[in-house]
């Protein structure tokens, strides 16, 4: 009896450390919506960034203009937000640029879900800068806007002084008005055709609260390709669908506009080396009611006002940042030219 009492607890202890173990096992961990590249101090450093931000015309980055984005984040913490690539800012901005800063973490969003991730939101409120990479931005706009993480970075530029910018996409999502680039990218020679085109997608949804931008659409790669007159056609339809005499802010691929706390903008380029220009655009003021003569779907743009309709205020970007232009008026400038622009049966001149 003893044997075969011995025997059952056996089994049954057996049994019971079978079920544990079935029981023990752990699960699949849930796969992360974002994967996170960090270089520098991980003990975040509270600063007093000086606010502002860099608009970068999408080719390689200009130096001078990133280390003035860097000199305002006040040596604090960097990140990098983005839907697409890997780490290389990392390296180039916490040791390349000379600028000593507490650290460098790169976020790349797999989907749309991480827009909520709290990690992220945490990492939005402890930076003092904050850098849109290039890449799409109706991702950025799908993904982020009327989300927690647009919600963070707005109230980060505002309550913080955070300084932003960005580069290609990351610089076309920083207007008040922006080209969404919803149903795929459009060239001027389609726009200007038809500012109506299905592809010319504009929006001033709440997104990125830059007030000086309030009333701005940017462009980039303003001279690879031309999207000179895909830009003046997004102007047309902002007067025509939203009533308001909007403006533009444009780079070429290296040229980049810094913009200090004060609205007072800084060109950097390579000139003379490089023809690097950054272009200030808006309705003639000269001309009341300023708008374009023909603007409706399936016709060919015009806005010609006798060949004056669009003044723009061209700036050669320099190394030092030396010529400047005033937002708070959008008169004053230094080392530009005033142009005028028009548009005559879908055809831009300037």
């Amino acid at each position: 009896m003893k044997t075969l009492a011995i025997t059952f607890l056996f089994i049954l202890s057996a049994c019971s450390s079978e079920n544990n173990t079935e029981n023990s096992v752990p699960k699949t961990p849930e796969a992360k919506n974002y994967v996170s590249y960090f270089t520098g101090n991980k003990v975040d450093r509270i600063t007093a960034p000086k606010g502002g931000i860099c608009l970068m015309g999408g080719a390689t980055e200009n130096d001078q203009a990133m280390k003035w984005f860097l000199n305002r984040a006040d040596g604090g913490d960097v990140l990098i937000l983005r839907t697409s690539g890997t780490d290389g800012y990392n390296s180039y901005l916490y040791t390349s640029l000379g600028i000593a800063i507490n650290s460098v973490e790169t976020i790349v969003f797999k989907n749309a879900k991480a827009s909520s991730d709290a990690y992220i939101i945490e990492k939005i409120n402890n930076a003092e800068a904050i850098w849109f990479a290039g890449g799409d931005q109706w991702e950025y706009i799908s993904y982020w806007r009327n989300t927690p993480i647009s919600e963070a970075i707005n109230k980060a530029i505002i309550n913080r002084k955070v300084v932003v910018g960005g580069t290609s996409a990351g610089m076309a999502i920083q207007g008040g008005f922006y080209f969404s680039a919803q149903n795929g990218t459009i060239t001027s020679q389609e726009a200007l055709l038809n500012p109506f085109d299905t592809k010319v997608t504009i929006s001033n949804e709440s997104f990125l609260d830059n007030a000086i931008l309030k009333d701005v659409i940017t462009d980039t790669h303003y001279d690879n390709p031309d999207r000179k007159g895909r830009h003046i056609a997004f102007l047309a339809r902002i007067i025509n669908d939203y009533k308001v005499q909007g403006k533009g802010i444009a780079c070429d691929e290296y040229t980049s506009v810094c913009i200090g706390e004060k609205g007072i903008a800084r060109v950097f380029g390579n000139y003379p080396s490089k023809d690097d220009v950054a272009y200030f655009i808006m309705p003639n003021t000269e001309i009341p009611n300023n708008k374009p003569e023909i603007c409706k779907p399936n016709n060919p743009l015009e806005w010609n006002l006798n060949k004056v309709a669009i003044s723009v205020y061209e700036v050669k970007g320099t190394s030092a940042g030396t010529n400047t232009f005033n937002l708070n008026n959008w008169i004053d400038g230094t080392g530009g030219t005033w142009k005028k622009w028009f548009v005559e049966n879908g055809k831009l001149n300037e």
